[in-house]
Protein backbone atom coordinates (compact mmCIF):
# COMPACT_ATOMS: atom_id res chain seq x y z
CA UNK A 1 0.00 0.00 0.00
CA UNK A 2 3.02 2.36 0.43
CA UNK A 3 3.64 2.25 -3.18
CA UNK A 4 0.44 3.12 -3.99
CA UNK A 5 0.86 6.71 -1.76
CA UNK A 6 4.14 6.70 -2.97
CA UNK A 7 3.69 7.24 -6.67
CA UNK A 8 0.21 9.26 -5.77
CA UNK A 9 2.61 11.83 -4.31
CA UNK A 10 5.19 11.48 -7.17
CA UNK A 11 2.15 12.19 -9.36
CA UNK A 12 0.86 14.69 -8.10
CA UNK A 13 4.14 16.79 -8.04
CA UNK A 14 5.02 16.30 -11.70
CA UNK A 15 1.75 17.25 -12.44
CA UNK A 16 1.91 20.66 -9.84
CA UNK A 17 5.46 21.07 -11.61
CA UNK A 18 4.02 20.79 -15.21
CA UNK A 19 1.29 23.50 -14.70
CA UNK A 20 3.86 25.51 -12.87
CA UNK A 21 5.83 25.95 -15.30
CA UNK A 22 3.84 26.11 -18.32
CA UNK A 23 1.71 28.82 -16.18
CA UNK A 24 5.27 30.65 -15.97
CA UNK A 25 6.08 29.98 -19.62
CA UNK A 26 2.44 31.79 -20.39
CA UNK A 27 2.34 34.70 -17.91
CA UNK A 28 6.07 35.89 -18.61
CA UNK A 29 6.45 35.87 -22.44
CA UNK A 30 5.68 38.80 -24.26
CA UNK A 31 4.85 37.19 -27.86
CA UNK A 32 3.24 33.66 -28.93
CA UNK A 33 4.08 31.05 -31.66
CA UNK A 34 2.03 33.58 -33.94
CA UNK A 35 3.84 36.70 -33.51
CA UNK A 36 1.10 38.23 -31.80
CA UNK A 37 1.86 40.69 -28.61
CA UNK A 38 0.24 39.16 -25.27
CA UNK A 39 -1.72 41.20 -23.39
CA UNK A 40 -2.85 40.70 -19.77
CA UNK A 41 -6.36 39.54 -21.31
CA UNK A 42 -4.97 37.07 -23.95
CA UNK A 43 -2.92 35.72 -21.30
CA UNK A 44 -5.64 35.05 -18.59
CA UNK A 45 -7.65 33.43 -21.44
CA UNK A 46 -4.35 30.89 -22.32
CA UNK A 47 -4.27 30.30 -18.55
CA UNK A 48 -7.97 29.64 -18.57
CA UNK A 49 -7.40 27.34 -21.09
CA UNK A 50 -4.44 25.66 -19.37
CA UNK A 51 -6.35 25.02 -16.32
CA UNK A 52 -9.34 23.51 -17.96
CA UNK A 53 -6.94 21.04 -19.70
CA UNK A 54 -5.53 20.64 -16.14
CA UNK A 55 -8.65 19.78 -14.85
CA UNK A 56 -9.27 16.41 -16.17
CA UNK A 57 -5.99 14.81 -14.57
CA UNK A 58 -6.99 16.72 -11.31
CA UNK A 59 -10.27 14.61 -11.34
CA UNK A 60 -8.25 11.51 -11.69
CA UNK A 61 -6.16 12.11 -8.95
CA UNK A 62 -8.85 12.94 -6.76
CA UNK A 63 -10.62 9.70 -7.68
CA UNK A 64 -7.58 7.92 -6.99
CA UNK A 65 -6.58 9.83 -3.98
CA UNK A 66 -10.64 8.33 -2.49
CA UNK A 67 -9.28 4.91 -3.61
CA UNK A 68 -6.13 4.59 -1.88
CA UNK A 69 -7.92 5.78 1.10
CA UNK A 70 -10.78 3.33 1.26
CA UNK A 71 -8.11 0.59 0.49
CA UNK A 72 -6.13 1.97 3.61
CA UNK A 73 -9.00 2.08 5.53
CA UNK A 74 -10.32 -1.31 4.60
CA UNK A 75 -6.67 -2.83 5.39
CA UNK A 76 -6.75 -0.72 9.00
CA UNK A 77 -10.10 -2.89 9.99
CA UNK A 78 -9.06 -6.03 8.93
Amino acid sequence: MKKMWTFWWLTNLFWVILFGVISAFIWLRDVDGAGIVQSPEAKLVAFLILSAAFLFPAIIQGVWLVVNVVMNRKKTVI
